[in-house]
């Protein structure tokens, strides 16, 4: 399905990330945040995102949504359809912003939350006209580029919110995955905790240092990990026997003393120098907007070589992002009639305010 206007509830880095994917799907959208450096950090976001979209969607894209920046929340939300929240990880400030979001906000507008971690029943508390409209909308940095999405639904969010939130975000070339039950950090974050974690370890105790851990994930798992993701990796380790096989050879070493997943370094000065250090040792040559083309260059690069396997019909990231630069260059060169149109079109579907469904 298709949207008309999208309100963006704080432009940071995530905030901008999705501005950009929904202006550059043809989308409108009111921003609303308070920093007086907002206009300029989103331009930049937006720049990086139109270099890497001209570079992967060569067959054209939609006429640009326009971007305008509202006064208030109640200014950013009127007459949107889907409003996406991405202010920073504290509750207090999540119910503030929630609250306002839903006493100005359409009754049929999905709210969406890009929080990292917070469950979403502990934000619905502050909304007191629609709660069951609010879904977590979890994305992953670039926004504009990494298609995934975690929706999870609250004890209030009602089932057609969390279909809704999955067409709305397909619409716009991402894979949502609705997580089965509502957890603090979902599923992505937790996984990347759990790395995070063991590789402070690794470099604290002197085994290696950030480059050469870098070195190892890029250069090794890591690209296995792009194309399949963990268990299909691994029920290729256990050869024609497949997952159980390495399940049984592997099974034991989950008792062996290798991790320190069960604790944690303290978190000091000394620590974030060290870290500090050789990330700069590492990095500095390259300023983050050339680190930012770096990453947005070999993230499309990857999806490309992707999107040529399986017999011409692409796979994993590949397979969905070969189907989203062609949906993009369905109205390419400034857009088509019947985009325009569409886009002027409210929402066939809405959340339903008038009575609950269990």
């Amino acid at each position: 399905m298709s949207i008309s206007k999208a309100a963006c509830i704080g432009g940071g880095v995530i905030g901008a990330g999705w501005v950009a994917r929904l202006v550059l799907n043809g989308i409108d959208v009111s921003i609303y945040d308070p920093d007086p450096e907002a206009k300029r950090k989103v331009g930049e976001v937006m720049r990086g995102a139109r270099r890497a979209y001209k570079r992967m969607a060569t067959n054209g894209l939609p006429k640009e949504g326009k971007i305008t920046y509202a006064k208030t929340i109640a200014e950013a939300v009127a007459d949107a359809d889907l409003i996406q929240e991405s202010v920073p990880e504290r509750l207090d400030l999540k119910h503030k912003v929630l609250a306002e979001i839903d006493m100005h906000a359409p009754s049929s507008a999905l709210v969406g939350s890009s929080t990292s971690g917070i469950k979403p029943t502990d934000m619905q508390v502050a909304m007191k006209n629609h709660p069951e409209r609010l879904v977590v909308g979890h994305p992953f940095n670039p926004v504009y580029l990494l298609p995934l999405v975690e929706i999870v639904g609250g004890r209030d969010t009602w089932p057609e919110a969390i279909e809704l939130a999955s067409e709305i975000y397909a619409s716009i070339g991402m894979k949502p995955v609705v997580i089965r039950k509502e957890i603090e950090a979902f599923v992505g974050d937790r996984l990347l905790e759990a790395a995070w974690r063991e590789a402070l370890w690794l470099v604290k105790d002197g085994i290696c240092t950030v480059e050469e851990l870098d070195d190892i994930m890029r250069y090794g798992f890591g690209l296995r990990w792009a194309q399949m993701g963990m268990f299909q990796v691994y029920r290729i380790a256990g050869g024609e026997a497949g997952m159980r096989h390495f399940m049984a050879q592997f099974g034991p070493c989950l008792s062996w003393p290798w991790t320190k997943l069960m604790d944690v370094p303290e978190f000091n000065d000394e620590l974030v120098d060290l870290i500090a250090t050789q990330s700069d040792e590492q990095s500095s040559k390259w300023s983050i907007r050339e680190l930012e083309k770096i990453r947005d260059d070999n993230l499309v690069a990857i999806m490309e070589a992707l999107s040529t396997q399986n017999g011409g019909k692409g796979w994993g990231a590949g397979a969905l992002h070969k189907d989203y630069v062609r949906q993009l260059g369905k109205t390419g060169a400034g857009g088509s009639a019947a985009a325009a149109k569409a886009r002027a079109t409210k929402p066939k579907k809405a959340v339903k305010a008038t009575k609950k469904k269990g």
